[in-house]
């Protein structure tokens, strides 16, 4: 309780909003344990990497940023150990039961099933599967994908049903103190301004997402027509792996650009509408975009190309899409966990009008 102008003002916490509802907790702790199962399976393998590579772990930690450093070949690649890292924070924010573990949580699944089911598709070449056969680790590969597999299916069928109310926790204060009846049976005051920020700050980061994924699409569909690469061999091994010829954790680069690509414009374009709380996905996805572009620059400025970048269009070009990327993750990095909140959830200023309202 606190005094103000002669009255009482309650300032008591009320029912977080971030908070998952009561029924829904066994779905986020179902999900938090097989991402993290999965994220231990990926970090196991990563340490035998390095045991297996020529450096130690500070080899592989100077590794993790700059990609000129020599450590040897590697089991799992930068977008794997970023995928690991998201895989551990969205456990931790599932195992927290926030409300923003949700649309990550669906986020990872739906990378995880599309990552294996190339793989699946393989399996169907004979010559493919005796690869398997042959490599002393192929039997535990597979075991991985499989885990990936139930992994991810096991997200999906958790978190789907896991819908919460339209209007949220505020709908179930209906009648309490604070309560704006002029603004709609459970309406709650003190929850307008969040949510209005929330919602601008989500438009904010779609649109920094769409146009970064526009632009990688742009330059994916460059690099095809310009006979860099075979189309056809590109593009198949988007749903066959059996096309790489040797079984791998690693996804083919193939794979990471177009569901980099697909994963912007679709989540930009949900988050422009503001109708899904994407919060959590966003915030998740624009950490690995941030990561592997910061490595990108150390890259960049370690090995001299920085500079050298300038001196064609092209060059010139990549290096603008490179400093857009890193402003806008950092942007949405920043968007989607900031917090205008006082220390009991609800914005300490909209809280303090509404309760002076209530006494006049």
């Amino acid at each position: 309780m606190v005094m103000q102008d002669g009255g009482t003002v309650d300032v008591r916490p009320g029912t977080d909003p971030g908070r998952a509802a009561p029924e829904h907790h066994g779905a986020y702790r179902v999900t938090a344990l097989s991402l993290a199962l999965y994220a231990g399976a990926l970090i196991a393998w990563t340490f035998r990497g390095i045991v297996q590579g020529d450096g130690g772990i500070g080899d592989f930690l100077e590794g993790l940023f700059n990609p000129v450093a020599s450590t040897g070949p590697q089991t799992l690649g930068p977008y794997e150990w970023s995928f690991t890292a998201m895989l551990l924070v969205v456990a931790g924010l599932a195992l927290a039961q926030r409300r923003m573990a949700r649309s990550a949580a669906l986020l990872s699944a739906v990378l995880l099933l599309a990552g294996v089911l190339p793989e699946a598709v393989g399996l169907f070449d004979a010559g493919y599967r005796s690869q398997y056969r042959g490599d002393p680790l192929g039997g535990w590969t597979l075991a991985t994908h499989g885990l990936g597999l139930m992994v991810a299916l096991a997200v999906l069928c958790a978190m789907l049903p896991a819908t919460e109310r339209r209007g949220g926790p505020a709908a179930d204060r209906r009648g309490e103190p604070g309560t704006d009846r002029r603004a709609g049976p459970g309406t709650d005051r003190r929850a307008v301004g969040p949510d209005a920020c929330r919602r601008r700050a989500s438009m904010v980061g779609g649109a920094l997402f769409v146009v970064l994924g526009l632009t990688r699409l742009g330059w994916a569909v460059r690099t095809l027509t310009a006979g860099e690469l075979e189309a056809s061999r590109s593009l198949r091994a988007l749903v066959d792996d059996s096309v790489l010829g040797t079984p791998s954790l690693a996804p083919p680069a193939e794979f990471t650009t177009v569901s980099s690509v697909a994963v912007l414009l679709v989540l930009g374009l949900l988050a422009l509408r503001a109708r899904h709380d994407v919060r959590g996905a966003l915030l998740v996805f624009a950490g690995i975009e941030l990561y592997m572009t910061v490595r990108e620059v150390v890259g960049l400025t370690v090995s001299g190309f920085f500079n050298r970048s300038f001196e064609t269009t092209e060059g010139a070009l990549s290096l603008a899409t490179t400093a857009y990327a890193l402003a806008a993750m950092t942007s949405v990095v920043v968007l989607a966990t900031g917090r205008g909140s006082g220390p009991y959830g609800g914005q300490r200023a909209e809280g303090f009008r509404t309760a002076q309202a209530g006494r006049s």
